[in-house]
């Protein structure tokens, strides 16, 4: 494409629109938080409301980021456990099946007490160590930590299939689930479900009595004393992201999973020192890292996890602290960066406080940068961007407005 071309970073704030929540004057996190920054871009730019998926459907962080990097989930997605494998630098072969974990507290009966054993943050690699490299049935099992609570299991050998349901109840005071297969005539997934349950019930054994869970109950913390695997899957064959827009594209996030789907997609990953996808996460860290992907790169994908957690939480005064910190990482970023850019600000789904879950409502969106038509959206927030001049989009629709703007996309037809 002739004329010239911009840089594009698309920052997608985890877990950001929520619903009216009464504590805070019955507006929602997003609408509470003052965010001079992004209000000040929405009014530069232009504002609508998007569904990652589609409207009413409760995308996961995985499905949701596929479908806004402009992969049909439906066509491609085969489970996320081989998404947050590869996030973390562990091998996925071809007929690998692999499993997203959480390190969890359960009591002798096994209802889980805590379904992230605390937040767990120091002691996961001496636990992953106790489990990692067994052999079940013939099958290799190798399982790595990743941030915080969260892990991943890759089962390797012959006749293995992820159509297994999940272990992790997915709820605190529920007994963790007996792994089987989808269909009970599936040899493979009946296997393979079998040497799951068998993982499980190892991982409890070498867990409850290691030193590190020792020293927490002793600390008065939640031991992480079972591991809980869900999201079995395959990993799909993807065209690269790059090849298919023609840029060069990287991504900074925090989440081995996020993480994952870019190194899926063909994107280089860069880490910003100090972040941690917590609340506690160093977003000037981040900020500063943007702007030296930015110099480096075409394309930017950036996910920062916080409010999800908060929503997950139930915690929308943090949520709120979280927005506010978001606001002034955007505002070091364009301190930082100097030069003329598009940036698309979003979530990849709502975590309402209310729900503390994912839900169908669709999320706030916000368009900046040079030559662009405006709208009359003054604030950046769900409420606000109903009126913008973007109207209601799908995820879908993202990369494409981008890249046009950007100058790096053909044009369809004559």
């Amino acid at each position: 494409m002739a004329g010239r071309h911009f840089k594009g970073l698309l920052l997608i704030c985890d877990g950001m629109g929520d619903r009216p929540v009464p504590e805070l004057e019955n507006k929602t996190p997003l609408e509470y938080a003052r965010t001079p920054t992004l209000d000040r871009l929405a009014r530069e730019g232009e504002c609508g409301l998007m569904d990652p998926i589609a409207p009413g459907i409760r995308a996961g962080s995985d499905t949701a980021h596929l479908a806004i990097l402009g992969y049909d989930p439906y066509k491609v997605y085969q489970g996320r456990g081989p998404f947050e494998a590869l996030g973390i630098g562990m091998e996925v072969r071809g007929g690998d099946v692999a499993l997203r974990c959480n390190f969890s507290t359960v009591d002798e009966n096994w209802r889980v007490i805590d379904r992230r054993a605390g937040r767990i943050t120091e002691g996961t690699r001496e636990l992953a160590e106790a489990v990692n490299g067994v052999e079940i049935e013939g099958v290799q099992c190798f399982f790595k930590e990743s941030v915080a609570h969260r892990g991943a299991l890759v089962l390797r050998g012959e006749n293995l299939s992820p159509h297994i349901t999940d272990v992790d109840p997915h709820a605190e005071g529920e007994t963790v689930a007996e792994c089987q297969p989808i269909d009970p005539s599936d040899a493979a997934a009946a296997r393979t479900a079998r040497v799951v349950n068998a993982f499980v019930r190892l991982s409890y054994e070498r867990l409850k009595d290691h030193p590190v869970n020792k020293a927490r109950v002793e600390q008065g913390l939640p031991p992480a004393n079972i591991i809980l695997p869900r999201g079995a899957g395959v990993a799909p064959h993807l065209e690269p992201f790059p090849k298919r827009h023609k840029v060069r594209a990287c991504a900074v996030v925090e989440t081995g999973l996020i993480r994952g789907i870019a190194r899926f997609v063909g994107m280089d990953t860069l880490d910003a020192p100090g972040t941690t996808g917590g609340v506690d996460s160093d977003l000037i860290s981040m900020a500063e890292t943007l702007a030296r992907a930015l110099t480096e790169y075409d394309f930017v994908l950036c996910n920062v996890k916080a409010p999800d957690l908060c929503g997950h939480d139930g915690n929308p005064q943090l949520k709120v602290q979280v927005i506010e910190r978001i606001d002034a990482m955007v505002a070091h970023l364009i301190q930082r960066y100097t030069e003329p850019f598009y940036l698309i600000v979003t979530a990849d789904h709502s975590t309402p406080c209310s729900v503390r879950d994912h839900s169908g409502d669709p999320v706030p969106v916000l368009l900046h940068g040079p030559d662009l038509r405006g709208d009359d959206v003054l604030h950046f927030h769900e409420r606000a961007c109903q009126a913008g001049g973007m109207g209601r989009l799908r995820g879908g629709d993202l990369v494409p407005i981008l890249t046009q703007l950007m100058g790096v996309q053909e044009k369809f037809g004559a």
